[in-house]
C-alpha cells in the first residue's frame, strides 16, 4: 500500500481542505496549506499542526516558491491536492473578459502549475498522488456560468492527459467531480432533506480511499453526489 507522508493542499479554506487536513493528520500525514489570503487558516493550523503558506497559484513564481519552501521546511509533497477555483457568473453577452480570463486562470492554468511543480519531484521519487478537485461544471456546463465550465472542464482534460501519462511511472493522478452542494456553516442545508448535500468530511473519507488504492487498481475519476441530487 502506498505510504503518504506528506500533503500539500492549495486552494485551502475552511470546507472541504479543512476536512482533508483534519484526516490527513489523523494518519499521520504532515499537512501544509497554500492560499492567496492565509489568514483565514490560523484556527485550522492551530487545531491540526499544518504550516501555512501564502500563493496565487495562478501565478509561475509563487508556485514554484510554494515548493521550495516546502520542501525545506516539511519535504517535498507526496500528495498534492488542487482545490483552488475562481467563477464569476451573469449572462454570457455581459461577462467581463477580465474576470474571465482570471477564472481560467485560477481553475485550470494554476493546476497545470502546480501539477507541473508537483509531478517533477514525484517522478524523480517514483512514486506520489496528485489529485484535483473538479464540480458539476466539470461535465455541465450550465446557463450563465461560462467561466466556470470552462476553467472546470479545462481541469478535468489536465487531469485526464496526466493520469495517461503519469500513472505508468508511479504517479497517481485523480479528479474528483464534486456534483452538488458541499454543506457548510453558510449552507448548512434544510432541515426536511437530510444530507441533500455532500458533507466535506464525507468527500475527504473518498479522497483517502482512493489514495489506499493498490497500483493493480488504480482510478483516475470518482462522482461524488447526494442521493437527492439529479444526473
Amino acid at each position: 500500500m502506498p505510504d503518504y507522508r506528506t500533503a500539500l493542499i492549495v486552494g485551502a479554506g475552511s470546507g472541504l481542505s479543512a476536512s482533508l487536513a483534519r484526516l490527513f493528520g489523523k494518519h499521520g500525514v504532515k499537512v501544509a496549506l497554500a492560499a492567496r489570503s492565509t489568514g483565514k487558516l490560523a484556527g485550522l493550523a492551530a487545531e491540526t499542526g499544518a504550516q501555512v503558506f501564502d500563493c496565487d497559484a495562478a501565478k509561475p513564481a509563487e508556485v514554484v516558491k510554494l515548493f521550495a519552501d516546502m520542501e525545506a521546511s516539511l519535504g517535498a509533497p507526496d500528495v498534492v491536492v488542487y482545490n483552488a477555483s475562481y467563477r464569476t457568473r451573469g449572462p454570457f453577452v455581459d461577462l467581463d473578459p477580465a474576470e474571465v480570463e482570471k477564472a481560467i486562470a485560477v481553475s485550470a492554468f494554476g493546476g497545470f502549475l502546480v501539477a507541473q511543480q508537483a509531478a517533477r519531484r514525484m517522478l524523480a521519487k517514483g512514486q506520489g498522488a496528485i489529485l484535483f478537485t473538479g464540480a458539476s461544471a466539470s461535465i455541465k456546463g450550465y446557463a450563465q456560468s461560462a467561466s466556470f465550465a470552462m476553467g472546470k472542464f479545462a481541469l478535468r482534460g489536465l487531469a485526464q492527459s496526466l493520469a495517461r501519462e503519469l500513472s505508468p511511472r508511479g504517479v497517481h493522478v485523480a479528479h474528483f467531480v464534486i456534483d452538488g452542494g458541499i454543506r457548510s456553516e453558510r449552507r448548512p442545508g434544510a432541515p426536511d432533506k437530510p444530507d441533500a448535500m455532500l458533507d466535506p468530511d464525507a468527500i475527504a473519507m473518498s479522497y483517502w480511499h482512493v489514495l489506499q488504492q493498490p497500483r493493480s487498481a488504480w482510478t483516475w475519476e470518482m462522482e461524488l453526489r447526494p442521493w437527492l441530487e439529479n444526473f
